[in-house]
């Protein structure tokens, strides 16, 4: 793998070579690029070349190289809430009519949401993420709920306290804290920003309302009445799975990964048949019952930088790699959940993941974090005024953070 530099001289390449710049994943997409190298009969050749492993400093080095006109970003792996910084200054190339309406077939309606800035498509839609309820059934019993249906947070909140068990959140403070609020409020019929579209000095925040109050309620009952462990502080995806799959486990909301991490615990002995037997699952809770959830949404899209050399090529390359057989061989081999609905119709899908439906279900609910070239210090902003969640007061945190922010976004404060 090349490494990222910061002149406009990327990984050396061939008049037909394409850079793809992916994430850390356990080494699908460079099949892929392989794969869809040799079915090309020689029209370009892909490379993949790492980016960091997180995606904050993903953001940061492909901004910076996009600011300085860097030829060699054909192809980039792109978290969602990043796309309109990228795409409101035309840093990246435009979506080709003919492309832009195939990969809008077929597509969940989360991943589209978050390839879109401004009404237009401006990435391809690759694979999607959600969170997803996950729970265990001796305790779901035991508190007598109905998991045929759909649950709020009410109620698994009092289930998990009546069974004196711990629910799986993620309390840091870190981006899972933007995505559990943004979750919360999109939930209760709110957003964070009201006018995605809106400049620093006009932007509008959502969060000082009923929504944000809702959300912070949930967040702060869960902290303060101990209810995610003693951990809750400092627990990310990973942390809260492990406290989920112990004896205080209950109901945990998490990403797909845990259907794989936990099979291969069993697998390997480190864990008994009977959690995995014992395990659940079913859509986000509610925050009401009678309104949908609004699932977070998580994933990778495509997209091809303004300055690349081959972008006509590159789009090619895309429209290749995001080709339902390969969403589906990627979710397979790699975990992560396509993007196409029609990809979820391959059997091995169902096999390796049984919640495979559910998965897909969210996905056509979910919502994306805030659509805004200022995400970086929208979602900062979050992180340092609703962690701890035990310090999280309804009545004045919603108000407070969205001052701080919006006191960011007007120069007159400093993250």
């Amino acid at each position: 793998m090349s490494t990222l530099a910061m002149s406009g001289c990327g990984p050396a390449q061939a008049d037909n070579g394409l850079t793809w710049y992916i994430n850390p994943d356990a080494g699908g997409q460079a099949a892929i690029a392989q794969k869809c190298s040799e079915e090309s009969g020689g029209r370009y050749s892909i490379e993949t070349s790492l980016l960091p492993s997180d995606a904050a400093s993903q953001r940061e080095q492909l901004a910076r190289r996009l600011a300085a006109g860097d030829t060699s970003l054909d192809i980039m792996s792109l978290d969602p809430p990043f796309i309109p910084e990228l795409a409101e200054p035309g840093f990246l190339a435009p979506v080709p009519e003919e492309l832009a309406e195939s990969a809008s077939e077929n597509v969940v309606e989360g991943a589209l949401a978050g390839a879109t800035w401004k009404d237009e498509l401006v990435t391809v839609p690759f694979w999607a993420n959600t969170q997803i309820l996950w729970y265990r059934k001796s305790v779901a019993e035991a508190a007598g709920l109905d998991m045929t249906k759909p649950v709020t947070w009410d109620q698994i909140m009092e289930a998990a306290k009546s069974q004196e068990k711990a629910l799986g959140v993620q309390g840091a403070q870190a981006e899972s804290m933007t995505v559990w609020v943004n979750a919360l409020v999109e939930s209760a019929g709110g957003s964070i920003i009201v006018d995605p579209e809106a400049t620093a000095d006009t932007i509008e925040l959502g969060l000082d309302s009923e929504a944000g109050a809702e959300a912070a309620r949930v967040i702060s009952t869960i902290g303060k009445d101990g209810l995610g462990g003693p951990g809750l502080p400092t627990q990310d995806e990973n942390g809260s799975l492990i406290a989920f799959q112990g004896d205080s486990g209950s109901f945990m909301v998490n990403y797909p990964f845990v259907w794989p991490a936990t099979t291969a615990a069993v697998e390997a002995g480190t864990l008994d048949q009977e959690v995995l037997d014992d395990l659940g699952w079913g859509i986000f809770p509610r925050m009401t019952e009678d309104q949908e959830s609004a699932p977070p949404l998580g994933g990778i899209n495509l997209g091809v930088g303004a300055e690349s050399d081959n972008p006509e090529l590159a789009y090619e390359a895309i429209e290749c790699i995001v080709a339902v057989e390969n969403q589906s061989e990627y979710f397979v081999t790699n975990g992560n959940p396509p993007s196409n609905t029609e990809a979820y119709e391959d059997p091995r899908i169902e096999e390796s993941f049984p919640m495979a439906e559910t998965i897909r279900d969210s996905l056509q609910l979910a919502a994306p974090r805030p659509q805004t070239p200022f995400y970086n210090e929208v979602s900062t902003g979050i992180q340092q005024t609703w962690a701890p969640p035990a310090a999280v007061d309804p009545e004045s945190t919603p108000g407070s953070s969205s001052t701080f922010i919006t006191s960011v976004l007007r120069g007159e404060q400093l993250l």
